[in-house]
């Protein structure tokens, strides 16, 4: 897995939520969530933008190295 979606783990787990409370906070579902992280689906930027926002950073801040 690259450092990007390390730090992507990383801070999902410092806020202690679940595949699922990603999923609910993006209105997708679980298993499409789990394929981000897991690099099985592409990201695009306005889901990495939406996913940014969750944890109040820019996308550059968790998806660039």
């Amino acid at each position: 897995m690259g450092s990007c979606y390390t730090k992507l783990v990383e801070l999902r787990k410092e806020k202690n939520y679940s595949y699922e409370d990603m999923a609910k906070k993006l209105e997708i579902s679980k298993c499409f969530y789990w394929q981000i992280e897991h690099k099985k689906r592409r990201l695009y930027y306005d889901m990495a933008k939406r996913i940014a926002s969750i944890f109040n950073m820019k996308p550059d801040d968790i998806f660039f190295e």
